[in-house]
């Protein structure tokens, strides 16, 4: 299809390289939030470990995913 990949290998590449970067962007949105609400850094860190809890989640899935052969 794209580059001589299937369009599985070529939808499994895309999906992991732009979700990547919507989580950093996302990273970015928290430490600009942290910082606009001069949070300080007890307070950001709260912020990033509340709000990153999801993406670490999805992160997480994937792992135990490939540790189980799934």
């Amino acid at each position: 299809m794209f580059a001589g990949l299937s369009f599985a290998e070529f939808e499994d590449i895309s999906l992991k390289l732009l979700l990547s970067g919507l989580i950093g962007y996302m990273l970015f949105i928290i430490w600009s939030l942290a910082r606009e609400s001069r949070a300080g850094r007890y307070g950001s860190a709260w912020l990033f470990f509340a709000l990153g809890f999801g993406m670490f989640g999805f992160m997480a899935k994937e792992v135990i995913a490939k540790v189980l052969g799934i």
